[in-house]
């Protein structure tokens, strides 16, 4: 409204100044035009009655005292040509004189011989001051042609320009009483529109899915705010439905994916369970004198695997506890022990000391570790001499544990989606051991990242604070 105001201010006051211009022009050009008339009406009289002969050598006699008195009455300043272009007589005082052009230049004389009219004007421009001399013909008694009267003419614009300055005066005052009326308008307006609209500002930036969003009340609305509301209302219904619909299929694909880990977990105890029944099927001898302490072993082995699947159950049924409870324990001896389940001779273990004590669930570290150990058995190809490396290392109240293996790597476009539920490069398998390695470590505050290089082998890095 004030960019209106304001505009329409400068648009008249535009318009204005250009009339005013063009009012300027046509008051010279008609004031010229009169007093041309007037003054040839005055050298008519004096032409019909002067006793000389009324010829153009004539002219400067008939008019050797008049043509002061006329240019005094008329006060315009009067040059008489013969119609060669050559000057006669002029009003102007004898030492001024030799100011008068002494011939009308050819263009002039062509132009007004050429003319219906018989008259002509010429315009210049000297220091922003315009002059007009116009040029027409001065007739005997039988309307031929003696001379040709030239009329010097100044436009003088200081009453225009004085009558111009008083009117923006007057209109530059008017226009400042609208704009501070209008700015008050559109101040109240504006509260009043935006009254409205910011109720509803305030409604929608607290919608949210996570709780009922109240629906919107306004009074006095106009139609189009009304129309916003209810559009709005009818919104919120809808999205209530359809965040009831999520949440219900957020549940049912929470417990679809719960179930696929859960499976997976399992499945990774049952392969060390395997592997040792098997190796003690193998190795199994009566006569062997250390068979009491191997099947010590083979059994311990069996329990603690056994134990893992239970603690796997008992975490489903009270998966909102998940994970279990944390537990002073030492690092290096859980990873050891989680290694030993694999009973591979290619599994190397280091460590920088051996005792580094932290705050951690001992279910989910061995959990961690056997699901990295068994991704990177699954990397190396048969036709590979196997090699893994895990390492154990403690920097500024850090623990780092990485897995190496001499496998095939990742490749670049996979490198994204590594830690993606259900991602899996492999024909078997539900791709959910990393991204749960990846949930366990990040719900203690820490990280994992790897290193690969194609076809050469891959490192997995974990890190978490002891406490």
């Amino acid at each position: 409204m004030l960019f209106v105001v304001v505009l329409a201010s400068i648009l008249i006051v535009g318009v204005a100044i250009y009339q005013y211009g063009e009012e300027a022009i046509d008051y010279h050009q008609q004031r010229l035009e009169r007093k041309e008339k007037n003054i040839k009406a005055h050298i008519n009289f004096v032409i019909k009655q002067t006793s000389f002969e009324v010829k153009t050598e004539k002219i400067p006699y008939i008019f050797k005292d008049k043509i002061y008195e006329i240019a005094n009455i008329h006060n315009l300043e009067i040059n008489i040509y013969d119609l060669d272009g050559s000057i006669l007589t002029s009003s102007r005082a004898g030492f001024a004189q030799d100011s008068v052009p002494k011939c009308i230049k050819a263009n002039v004389l062509n132009a007004l011989s050429n003319t219906a009219k018989h008259t002509y004007v010429e315009q210049r421009n000297e220091n922003h001051v315009v002059f007009q001399s116009s040029y027409s013909y001065i007739t005997d008694n039988k309307f031929k042609p003696l001379a040709i009267l030239n009329l010097p003419y100044l436009e003088d614009d200081d009453f225009l320009a004085k009558e111009l300055d008083e009117f923006l005066e007057r209109i530059s005052y008017a226009y400042l009483f609208m704009l501070v009326l209008a700015s008050a308008i559109a101040f109240f307006l504006a509260n009043y529109i935006t009254k409205s609209i910011k109720t509803i500002s305030d409604k929608i930036n607290s919608t949210t899915l996570e709780k009922r969003n109240a629906r919107i009340e306004v009074e006095d609305a106009s139609e189009e705010i009304s129309t916003l509301v209810q559009s709005y209302n009818s919104m919120i219904d809808q999205l209530e439905d359809s965040a009831q619909q999520l949440a219900k299929s957020e549940r049912e694909e929470a417990w679809r994916e719960m179930a696929k880990q859960v499976a997976h977990e399992i499945k990774n105890p049952l392969t060390p369970m395997r592997l040792s029944v098997q190796n003690f099927q193998r190795k199994f001898s009566p006569d062997d004198p250390n068979i009491h302490q191997k099947v010590e072993e083979y059994s311990e082995t069996l329990i603690q695997q056994i134990d893992t699947m239970s603690s796997i159950a008992s975490a489903f049924s009270n998966f909102a506890n998940m994970p279990a409870q944390n537990e002073t324990l030492n690092v290096v001896n859980t990873v050891r022990l989680a290694l030993d389940i694999f009973n591979k001779d290619y599994i190397v273990f280091l460590a920088e000391r051996e005792e580094i004590i932290a705050t951690f669930d001992k279910t989910q570290l061995i959990r961690i570790v056997t699901n990295l150990v068994k991704n990177a058995i699954q990397a190396i190809p048969e036709d590979r001499v196997p090699k893994i490396v895990a390492h154990v290392s403690l920097h500024d109240n850090v623990v780092k544990i990485t897995v190496s293996d001499n496998g095939i790597g990742i490749e670049e476009k996979n490198e994204t989606k590594v830690f993606e539920p259900k991602f899996t490069t492999k024909s078997s398998g539900t791709g959910l051991g990393l991204a749960m390695v990846k949930n366990i470590v990040e719900s203690y505050n820490g990280n994992i990242t790897f290193m690969t290089q194609l076809n050469k082998g891959t490192t997995f890095i974990v890190t978490f604070p002891k406490t």
